[in-house]
């Protein structure tokens, strides 16, 4: 069983960083994993995707955090970061980190970190 765990969330002030990252675990030595990605999902909001990262290490971005934030992952270590800069209150909700098994056609998603920006 493959599971998605995810640390780094927290409570920061306006203007701080937070870096997240979240590891691939369990049965990964058939594993393939493609894109690797972050969403994000605000009370009363749906989930939005934040930052999404290939294996070959292209990478694209949200408008809202363009700039701020940067995704970067290890293939050896099946591991995804996120770097988060600059954070804004509105930068505040659950964060979730998802990876794709190109080999099934299908996700893995983690359990969400929580990510507050706040004075």
């Amino acid at each position: 069983q493959v599971q998605l765990v995810e640390s780094g969330g927290g409570l920061v002030q306006p203007g701080g960083s937070l870096r997240l990252s979240c590891a691939v675990s369990g049965s990964t030595l058939s594993i393939s994993i493609g894109n690797m990605g972050w969403y994000r999902q605000a009370p009363g909001k749906q989930r939005e995707l934040v930052a999404i990262i290939s294996s070959g290490g292209s990478t694209d971005y949200a408008d809202s955090v363009q700039g701020r934030f940067t995704i970067s992952r290890d293939n050896a270590k099946l591991t995804v970061y996120l770097q988060m800069n600059a954070l804004k209150p509105e930068d505040t909700a659950v964060y979730y980190c998802n990876a794709w098994n190109y080999a099934k056609g299908t996700g893995y998603w983690g359990q969400g970190t929580q990510v507050t920006v706040s004075s």
